[in-house]
């Protein structure tokens, strides 16, 4: 089943280039992490600080062992140092899932 995450970040002013940097590297390590399928990077058209990542990923598990991946958290750790608010996070499957989400994803979803 996949799932779409959606993360918002809403960056400091003149932050922009350096955030972006660390948001392609943090891409780059998740390419190589079991799961992943794509993954975007959106500017609010209301505010250019707002930054919107969409990822892709086969399973709830495997973005799960993403975000708690420990090269992940130190690259976040240096983005959340340049933002005004603290990271959202929300994960999203298809309707047709809806019965697995209120059953809190158990085996075999994987």
């Amino acid at each position: 089943m996949l799932v779409k995450v959606y993360i918002k970040r809403h960056i400091q002013d003149g932050k922009y280039m350096e955030v972006s940097e660390l948001i392609k590297k943090m891409r780059l390590n998740a390419m190589l992490h079991e799961g992943y399928i794509s993954g975007e990077t959106l500017v609010g058209t209301d505010d250019p600080q707002i930054l919107m990542v969409v990822s892709t990923w086969r399973s709830m598990k495997d973005w799960v062992s993403w975000k708690d991946n420990e090269d992940r958290k130190k690259i976040d750790a240096q983005l959340e140092k340049l933002q005004i608010k603290p990271t959202q996070y929300e994960s999203y499957v298809f309707s047709k899932y809806r019965i697995y989400v209120k059953k809190g994803f158990p085996d075999p979803i994987n």
